[in-house]
């Protein structure tokens, strides 16, 4: 960095990082400790007791989980570390993807005692998707039961990463005192109440253990960098130095993840996770350069980490905040944004004016007047500007890589307990759905309901108790309904033939349409097989759109039909009556003769379910899992407790909690993934038919 400009040497001492992990390994804890320890919080605030400064909605504090994605800035070794701490219920899961899409490095929290939990596998996946550099911290180290190494061990054997020690714990469990670093060969004891860790001497029953580690670490990172492999391969000295380097650069190429150990609610291995962001986690000049396309030619475009460079960045969240209005996070990724300054929104085709630019600390806003590449901030005045929206300058415009997202898997339908809180009840809507790119809704057309969908019950639990505690609006609840799917299971071919005759021009549409069944996850795919000469492009266009305006709403049930092709095989036009409105319509008559003659199925959604329960209950919750048609995939445990993992039908979970909590006494615990869409029984269908 010797010949970087002021502006290069500023983005290098960024560090964009976000706390990853399963609901209850630790994230928030961790990320309050941090907060502590570089001194942005006077406080450490605890889960348990509801004042913490990271989940500052009422609504986290009282359930005591993390349900939306909270940012902070902090210092440490003079670098500037930016800090999204996210939540680890499913439920929740965007707020975890579009925190990972804008970040540049992420801690993986892991409990020592459970190791790799559904939720971790979930996250990592998200990582790997945005190719996000990673270090581990394995928290909990002092519960009965942690064992630092066997929950790496799930690390690699479940979730096919690499993680690397660069620390030995020194003791476990109530005799966890301290680490031992594996680089230095330096021996360390945490003081709960210390900032920073005490050096003490090496532990002589512990010298030859570490010595072994050490030469493990070595090796594992010599195998990814060019730079150390000869120097290993002629058993010449690795320096400590050469040793942090090599890390570093395997780490940000996601070859490798550092793992370190720690109880972040004593306040033990706080500092070390911190030196680790700064030492193996990338700033922006570490990671590839942003691409994007210009919307103008469609070829690829460049945007480098410099303020030099044209503006360039991406909304990832929106909040409706009380206090100032629509509040949209941002991250820079070049240029330099200005309070004031007309920005271009390419996706929108409209320009804005950024109104005030604020650097948040969770609840509370820092107003600044800029900010530069790398830096992660709110801007208020943006009123069109949408999660995954890229704002630029206009006269070099890029669109970046955008987020995508799930979709949602339960609804409910929702209505106004007083009739004058119509128009404001869909205001609010309008205003989550704008928040939470999975919070969907719609008005049923036979009905006449408003339904909400999301992502699981306690997704739509929150989101009901949001509207009457922030928007003071109280509302009745219907029964959750699972998002059922339908689908095909051979090839079938039909016409859809659309013949009016009024007093002018008459309405002509004939098209011949085969379905076809596709893998699981392939959507839904259009063909044609005839000519223009056959068929003019504009009418087998038309033909196209009726089709997939269609399949929306299947022949079974109604519900979107998935996985299925279509292949345009014939057809015919008249060159007076015909039009594409005429071919629309044709269109889709054809695709619902051809399915229905396809052999046409329900899906439904299947869940990835992990119940942790006391052995004594075990035989119990069996039996109610079986009752539910879940499929047990695997138990593991000891004589104390046990986990069962299997996959079982969303709509069999319903109200599981509670049951679960009268089978175990309050004592067992559970969490769903969802994890794919599966045929559903014919007595499901059965049950649809005699409710219509």
């Amino acid at each position: 960095m010797a010949t970087a400009t002021r502006t290069e040497k500023a983005v290098s001492k960024i560090r964009n990082i976000g706390f990853i992990a399963h609901i209850d390994a630790g994230k928030t804890t961790v990320t309050e400790n941090v907060l502590f320890v570089t001194g942005a919080t006077h406080r450490i605030g605890n889960i348990d007791e509801g004042n913490t400064i990271m989940d500052f909605m009422d609504i986290e504090r009282e359930r005591g989980i993390t349900i939306g994605s909270a940012a902070t800035t902090t210092k440490w070794r003079g670098h500037d570390v930016n800090i999204i701490d996210t939540p680890g219920h499913v439920d929740f899961t965007a707020e975890v993807e579009r925190s990972l899409r804008v970040l540049d490095g992420g801690i993986v929290v892991i409990d020592a005692v459970a190791g790799v939990q559904p939720q971790s596998e979930t996250v990592w996946r998200q990582a790997n998707k945005y190719s996000v550099p990673r270090c581990i911290f394995v928290n909990k180290m002092d519960r009965m039961g942690a064992d630092f190494f066997a929950a790496l061990e799930s690390i690699r054997t479940r979730l096919k990463g690499n993680p690397v020690a660069i620390q030995m714990p020194i003791g476990a469990e109530a005799e966890f005192t301290g680490a031992i670093d594996l680089i230095t060969m330096r021996a360390y004891r945490f003081e709960p109440d210390s900032v920073h860790p005490e050096e003490v001497p090496m532990p002589e029953d512990l010298a030859e253990e570490a010595a072994a580690h050490r030469a493990v670490m070595v090796e594992k990172i010599s195998e990814v960098d060019d730079d150390l492999m000869l120097k290993f391969l002629v058993d010449e000295k690795i320096s400590e130095a050469e040793l942090t380097d090599g890390l570093r650069r395997a780490t940000i190429k996601g070859r490798i993840a550092p793992a370190l150990c720690g109880s972040a609610l004593r306040r033990m291995g706080v500092a070390p996770i911190l030196d680790a962001i700064v030492d193996f986690l990338p700033s922006p000049l570490d990671v590839p350069i942003t691409t994007g396309i210009n919307p103008k030619t469609n070829e690829t475009v460049e945007r480098a980490a410099s303020e030099d460079a044209p503006v360039a960045a991406i909304v990832f969240k929106v909040v409706a905040d009380q206090h100032v209005g629509r509040l949209v996070y941002l991250r820079v990724y070049s240029g330099k944004l200005e309070t004031g300054m007309n920005i271009y929104n390419p996706a929108r085709r409209q320009r804005e004016r950024l109104g005030r630019l604020m650097r948040i600390h969770a609840e509370h806003r820092e107003e600044i007047k800029s900010a530069g590449p790398g830096e992660i901030i709110a801007a208020i005045g943006l009123k069109r500007a949408y999660t995954g929206d890229t704002l630029c300058d206009q006269s070099n415009p890029i669109v970046l890589e955008s987020i995508t997202f799930p979709d949602p898997v339960v609804s409910v339908a929702v209505e106004p307990k007083k009739r004058a809180d119509q128009e404001k009840l869909d205001a609010t809507l309008v205003r989550l759905a704008d928040e939470d790119p999975t919070f969907r809704v719609h008005t049923d057309e036979e009905s006449g309901q408003i339904i909400i969908a999301g992502m699981g019950e306690l997704h739509l639990d929150v989101t009901v108790e949001r509207m009457r505690r922030d928007f003071n609006i109280e509302v009745n609840v219907g029964e959750p309904k699972v998002a059922y799917r339908e689908s095909i299971a051979r090839t079938a071919e039909a016409e859809g033939r659309f013949v009016r005759q009024t007093g002018g021009h008459g309405q002509y549409g004939d098209v011949r349409i085969r379905v076809e069944p596709l893998k699981s996850g392939e959507g839904v795919q259009f063909d044609s097989e005839i000519t223009g000469a056959v068929l003019p492009m504009d009418y087998q266009k038309a033909a196209e759109a009726g089709f997939r305006e269609a399949v929306t709403s299947g022949v079974l049930a109604g519900y979107e039909t998935v996985d299925i092709k279509g292949v345009l095989t014939g057809g015919s036009f008249h060159e007076v009556d015909s039009s594409e409105m005429a071919f629309k319509i044709a269109g889709s008559m054809a695709f619902k003769a051809a399915a229905a003659k396809a052999n046409p199925r329900l899906l439904e959604p299947i869940m990835k379910i992990e119940v942790v329960t006391p052995a004594e209950f075990l035989g119990d919750c069996l039996g109610d899992l079986n009752a539910r048609r879940a499929q047990i995939q695997m138990m593991e445990g000891d004589e104390a407790t046990q986990t069962i993992k299997g996959m079982i039908p969303l709509a069999e979970t319903f109200r599981y909690a509670t049951d679960l909590r009268s089978i175990t006494t309050g004592r067992a615990s559970f969490s769903l993934e969802f994890d794919h869409y599966a045929p559903a029984p014919k007595s499901i269908l059965a049950d649809m038919t005699i409710k219509a």
